[in-house]
């Protein structure tokens, strides 16, 4: 993949390590909407990143950027490199080689899982893991972002902003009138969005979200889309997800992974007519 014109040679060269934050120094805290990269266009950028497990390449050299406030769609094979870049963005994986940075100082190869999430990434996983046992807006209590001492988490009371704050979320992703069910009582679906919810009550600048379609019925399927659609804008949204006709509905820019490395990257269109796309993932069903 070629190298964006606004950007220099050697992106990494044009930040200072000493700018970084380090939990170790002045503690990390959420990017703000101005930290964007040195040209001013990108939230977050990955170049050249490699990953090996017992000498067989995940990622090859791997470059991606992603602009604020857009929607991009990550296709690719099994075994392809999907959920390792979404493990190094979200510091469960550290790469041998590359450079991956959030907003114009953080490095995510140097911060912890913790750090990274505070900072403004969240990360929903194919399956959801809600808490059973509680309402939804229990859910959403448990997840929001802040301190979570003792004192917070048993004794301070939610203030009359916080619970608005719960019930816009819950309204935004459609279970607002479920809010007093408890979430084992929700379907396959309504769990989905609502882990989608208790991620958003982080704050995420960057939300990555994995097979989000995974057991749904059409109409979840195409309420989903429209959710992840109108999220693009505030937030950044990355989606990994296998549903050709649902990447179709949603997609603005398509990025093919293969063996690690980007095959191929654009409109949906002209990834589905891309001769080697066509050849290592989408076969003779590109245009069904």
């Amino acid at each position: 993949m070629s190298r964006p014109d606004s950007l220099p040679n050697a992106v990494r060269d044009t930040f200072r390590r000493d700018q970084v934050f380090s939990p170790l120094r002045s503690g990390v805290r959420p990017v703000q909407p101005g930290e964007l990269d040195a040209r001013g266009k990108y939230i977050l950028y990955m170049e050249e990143i490699t990953v090996s497990f017992d000498g067989f390449k995940a990622l090859n050299d791997l470059t991606l950027y992603i602009e604020p406030g857009e929607l991009r769609c990550i296709i690719g094979p099994n075994g392809a490199g999907k959920s390792t870049m979404m493990d190094v963005i979200t510091g469960k994986t550290r790469p041998d080689h590359g450079t991956c940075y959030f907003g114009q100082t953080l490095d995510l190869t140097r911060l912890s899982e913790t750090d990274i999430a505070t900072a403004g990434i969240g990360r929903k996983f194919q399956k959801p893991t809600v808490f059973p046992e509680h309402t939804a807006l229990e859910n959403l209590e448990l997840a929001m972002a802040g301190p979570k001492g003792p004192w917070q988490a048993l004794l301070a009371p939610i203030t009359g902003e916080q619970r608005d704050w719960m019930a816009s979320t819950l309204d935004t992703v459609g279970l607002l009138a479920e809010r007093d069910r408890p979430a084992g009582a929700l379907s396959h679906g309504q769990k989905q969005w609502l882990e989608i919810a208790m991620v958003l009550m982080q704050k995420p600048r960057l939300l990555l979200v994995d097979e989000p379609i995974a057991g749904m019925t059409r109409q979840e399927v195409e309420r989903t889309g429209e959710l992840l659609q109108s999220l693009a804008g505030e937030h950044s949204v990355m989606v990994v997800e296998h549903d050709m006709e649902f990447i179709r509905s949603i997609a603005n820019t398509v990025t093919v992974l293969h063996q690690g490395s980007v095959l191929a990257e654009g409109r949906m269109q002209d990834v589905q007519n891309d001769a080697k796309v066509i050849e290592v993932y989408l076969g003779e069903n590109v245009e069904s």
